[in-house]
C-alpha cells in the first residue's frame, strides 16, 4: 500500500520528531499491519506491543487490523520455507506497515530463515532508510557518568540497502589452509544520495540542525569518497543545517566522550549498525531500543534491535519497552502522530516511575511492563 509521506512535527514526550499529516482526519480508516512476533522472546515483546497498539486504537478511535504470520523458525522447520515466493509482494501490497519481533534460533545455525525474512524484506521492499532514535529517559539506565536526557538524544540515519551486506564476495579453497575471503562493499550514487538528502530533509525540518555524516573516507578512499562527494554537494542546498564530518573512529569515541553534540548523524550500512547498538547502551541496552526500516511512502517496516534470545522465551522477563517504542515510530510513520507521542509518554512515565522491566532497575515482568504502559494510555498519557 502506498500513502503521502508526512512533514515533521514534535512528540508532546519529546522523545523523538515526526511527520505530521496534512491529510483529512482518518479516523475511519483501516490499517493493516502485518504482525510477525518471530523467534524466541520476540514472541513475548511482540504482543506487548500489540496490546499497546490496540488500546491505542481504542482511545483514539483508530481501526487497525493486526494480522499474525507464522514465519519464523518453527514455520522454517516445518515447511523448508522461510517465507512464500510471492510473500514479499505480498507484505508490500496488502499491508500498511509490517512489524517484526526477533529472529533467530539455535536449531538454524546459518540464520538463514532470518535473512530470508528480514534483510530480504528490506532489499525487496527497497527500504533503505533505517531509522534509530536515540533517546535516554532517565539518567539512571546510562552508563556514561553525569549523562541525563539532554546529553542523550539523536537520530541515526544507516542506509539500508547497499555497503557489506548486500552479499558479494565469495570464498576460494575454502577449508584449507590457502582459503581466500572476498567480501565486496557497493555504494551508488543514488544510494548515498537519498539517504543523505533524507537525514538532510529531516534536520531541516526539525530543532535538530546538526547533521554529522561518518564514513572512514581517509582509508576506503574509493567508495568512502562517493559518500563525500554527495554530503558536499547536498550541504549548500540546506542552509540551515550544520553539516560537519566525522571519520567513523573518532565518531565512537566522540559518543562516548560527548553524545549531546550530536543531532543527527548519518552513515553507511556496516557503520551504522556499529553505531546504533553503541547508541542502544547509552540509552539503557537494546531493550531500550526501537527501529524502522522505511521507504517514505510506501509499506515499511518496524522492529526492536534486540535479538531472539530463545533461553528466555516465555519466561516473562525480556524487556518489552523497544518493542513498543517500535510500534510508536510506526504509528508515526502512518501519520498517526498524536497516537504516537501517546505511547511515547506513557512508556516514559512508566521508566521513570521505577515501573520497567528489570533490566532497568524495574520490577515489572514483560506482560506487566506491557499492562502498565497501557494503562498509562488509558489515564491520558
Amino acid at each position: 500500500m502506498r500513502r503521502a509521506v508526512w512533514p515533521r512535527c514534535a512528540s508532546a514526550a519529546g522523545w523523538a520528531w515526526r511527520w505530521r499529516s496534512n491529510a483529512p482526519d482518518t479516523r475511519d480508516t483501516l490499517m493493516k499491519i502485518a504482525v510477525i512476533p518471530g523467534d524466541g522472546i520476540g514472541v513475548d515483546v511482540t504482543a506487548e506491543a500489540v496490546k499497546v497498539v490496540e488500546a491505542v486504537g481504542r482511545r483514539f478511535g483508530r481501526r487497525f487490523q493486526l494480522d499474525t504470520l507464522p514465519y519464523g523458525a518453527d514455520h522454517y522447520l516445518e515447511t523448508g520455507v522461510a517465507m512464500p515466493p510471492d510473500g514479499h509482494r505480498m507484505l508490500q501490497a496488502e499491508f500498511d506497515a509490517i512489524f517484526i519481533g526477533a529472529l533467530g534460533d539455535p536449531r538454524i545455525p546459518d540464520m538463514r530463515h532470518a535473512r530470508e525474512i528480514l534483510l530480504e524484506t528490506r532489499f525487496q521492499l527497497d527500504l533503505y532508510v533505517n531509522y534509530r532514535p536515540v533517546k535516554l529517559l532517565d539518567a539512571r539506565f546510562c552508563p556514561l557518568k553525569d549523562c541525563g536526557p539532554d546529553e542523550v538524544n539523536f537520530v541515526v540515519f544507516r542506509e539500508n540497502t547497499e555497503g557489506m551486506y548486500v552479499g558479494v564476495g565469495g570464498r576460494f579453497k575454502a577449508g584449507t589452509p590457502d582459503e581466500i575471503a572476498v567480501q565486496e562493499e557497493i555504494n551508488t550514487y543514488a544510494g548515498v544520495h537519498r539517504i543523505v538528502k533524507h537525514a538532510f530533509e529531516y534536520a531541516a525540518k526539525t530543532p535538530r540542525r546538526r547533521l554529522c555524516m561518518a564514513d572512514k573516507s581517509n582509508a576506503l578512499r574509493h567508495g568512502h569518497a562517493l559518500w563525500q562527494r554527495v554530503f558536499g554537494e547536498l550541504a549548500p542546498q540546506y542552509p540551515t543545517v550544520e553539516a560537519w564530518h566525522l571519520f567513523i573512529d573518532a565518531m565512537a569515541m566522540q559518543l562516548v566522550k560527548n553524545p549531546a553534540q550530536f543531532d543527527v548523524i548519518v552513515t553507511n550500512n556496516m557503520f551504522g549498525d556499529i553505531v546504533t547498538d553503541l547508541g542502544a547502551q547509552l540509552q539503557g541496552g537494546l531493550g531500550m531500543a526501537a527501529s524502522g526500516n522505511l521507504h517514505p511512502g510506501r509499506t515499511s517496516m518496524f522492529e526492536p534491535v534486540h535479538g531472539s534470545a530463545p533461553k528466555y522465551a516465555g519466561k516473562n522477563v525480556a524487556n518489552p519497552i523497544g518493542a513498543i517504542l517500535s510500534s510508536a515510530l510506526m504509528l508515526d510513520d502512518l501519520g498517526l502522530a498524536v497516537e504516537a507521542a501517546s505511547i511515547e509518554q506513557a512508556v516514559a512515565d512508566v521508566v521513570r516511575a521505577g515501573q520497567g522491566p528489570r533490566d532497568i532497575g524495574g520490577t515489572l515482568g514483560t506482560r506487566e511492563t506491557g499492562d502498565a504502559v497501557v494503562s498509562a494510555i488509558e489515564a491520558g498519557a
